[in-house]
């Protein structure tokens, strides 16, 4: 794969990786892949070896920093704990598929066909979607135990989240 080619794909994983852990209000959140998304989408233009693409730019890197910003966030109360953490656990877990995800993505990239490049995508995909669902259940449980005034600040909190990934409408498009 060319390497404009795995810097699309990063770009691309990088959102499919924070959109996750935005809904998993963990990661990807408020930047959760923080920098490291910016970051992945702005690589140098010079090859950069695997394993140093993917060094400390993973999901998994950050989750315990994000899910600790969440937890304030959301001001989660003592009795809201066993919630929380089935939410924090499915969080990590999340974040490490993804993260195992893109480290072997990122590790074959010089050796992989169209076809191997979009099996891969494939999978990282599918990840992504099976995190979400596996995350919805156990963030809903957390949710139901708010008061009205934590939903409401939920509901901010994940919107602003989601306001900093969605390109502004008015943002100009590049011309071809």
């Amino acid at each position: 794969m060319s390497h404009s080619n795995d810097q699309r794909f990063r770009a691309v994983a990088t959102r499919f990786a924070q959109r996750a852990i935005v809904f998993g209000g963990v990661v990807s959140s408020f930047g959760l892949i923080g920098s490291s998304g910016a970051a992945w989408a702005q690589q140098p233009a010079a090859p950069v070896p695997a394993a140093a693409a993917t060094a400390k730019r993973l999901p998994i890197d950050h989750v315990e920093q994000r899910l600790a910003q969440l937890h304030a966030k959301l001001k989660i109360t003592a009795a809201q704990e066993p919630q929380w953490s089935a939410f924090a656990d499915a969080s990590r877990t999340d974040a490490k598929t993804m993260s195992d995800l893109l480290t072997q993505r990122s590790q074959q990239a010089t050796t992989m066909t169209a076809v191997d490049d979009m099996k891969s995508y494939s999978q990282l995909t599918d990840a992504h979607a099976d995190g979400v669902r596996k995350l919805v259940p156990v963030f809903q449980a957390l949710y139901d135990t708010m008061s009205p005034e934590q939903k409401e600040n939920a509901d901010v909190v994940f919107g602003k989240m989601q306001a900093h990934h969605t390109p502004h409408p008015h943002a100009k498009k590049a011309k071809p």
